[in-house]
């Protein structure tokens, strides 16, 4: 069965706040085999001009994917998330995120297009900070492969 197209539209969120700490900075930085010393040290992030310890710009997939479980996990959208395969990730970066952050989300379905049994299933996530500004802007496409 094809992802339900009606979806197209739907926000959910905003999502409890992620608290952004200096562990999960350097635990992601470590994964990811970010080397520059403001992921890691409080000083070096401060010499670079951050306020604490600045997270690599891939980390915002880390809040953006709590928030695009919600879409995944609906089932008047229907994902079978053991047909997907992930397609694209693009990031929009409003500003650094760096430890101390209180980020919240709201993801967008903003597209979903069918073609060869696969539906291409693309969200947007909108992270903001705890005064509402903007962070960043993550823009992501599943590939959910249909029943045989």
């Amino acid at each position: 069965m094809p992802v339900n197209t009606d979806a197209v539209g739907r926000a959910y969120g905003p999502h409890e706040p992620y608290e952004v700490t200096r562990v999960k900075i350097r635990e992601f930085a470590d994964a990811v085999d970010a080397r520059s010393f403001a992921h890691l040290s409080e000083e070096a992030a401060r010499a670079e001009g951050y306020p604490d310890v600045v997270a690599p710009t891939t980390f915002a997939v880390v809040i953006a994917q709590r928030a695009e479980f919600h879409v995944v996990v609906d089932p008047e959208v229907g994902v079978d998330f053991s047909k997907v395969v992930h397609a694209d990730e693009r990031f929009t970066h409003h500003r650094p995120i760096v430890a101390g952050d209180l980020i919240s989300s709201i993801v967008h379905i903003d597209s979903i297009a069918q073609r060869g049994g696969i539906s291409m299933v693309t969200t947007r996530t909108e992270l903001v900070d705890e005064d509402g500004a903007p962070v960043s802007t993550v823009v992501s496409t599943l590939a959910v492969r249909e029943e045989a």
